[in-house]
């Protein structure tokens, strides 16, 4: 299993006005998260471009428990449960307060895509290499 974490400070401008983070801005927060522990593996999303490798959102379920609240510290935890087979990967993710309580939970996943053949392709090697370790029994 692969976790990484992220913290980000809830801003005036993402909340509604009950000074919650405002419900579609959950998946930013999600996606701050991913970016962040891919570049823990070394790369970005720029660098797997660069590879001729993009990877749209085809599916995304959340869970809202608690809200963020205006000024909350957030702390993202980016999770993958398994190493990705194919074309597709998950991440789980999980949004705590500054205090630690659990707030929302999600899943996101994705699938690597040549945009110049328009097809779906498998994880980039040097990304599955980089994975690995972390999932061997």
């Amino acid at each position: 299993m692969f976790t990484s974490t992220t913290q980000i400070r809830v801003r005036y401008g993402e909340t509604d006005q009950m000074g919650y983070l405002y419900y579609g801005n959950y998946a930013l927060f999600y996606e701050v998260g991913r970016a962040e522990a891919i570049r823990e593996l070394g790369f970005t999303y720029r660098e797997l471009e660069e590879m001729g490798i993009m990877m749209p959102v085809v599916d995304l379920h959340v869970q809202y428990y608690r809200p963020a609240l205006y000024d909350n510290l957030i702390t993202v935890k980016t999770i993958l449960k398994e190493l990705p087979e194919a074309s597709k990967i998950q991440f789980h993710s999980e949004l705590y307060n500054e205090e630690g309580v659990f707030l929302n939970k999600g899943v996101t996943t994705l699938v690597f895509y040549d945009p110049k053949e328009k097809k779906k392709v498998d994880m980039p090697e040097e990304l599955r290499s980089r994975l690995a370790p972390f999932f061997d029994k």
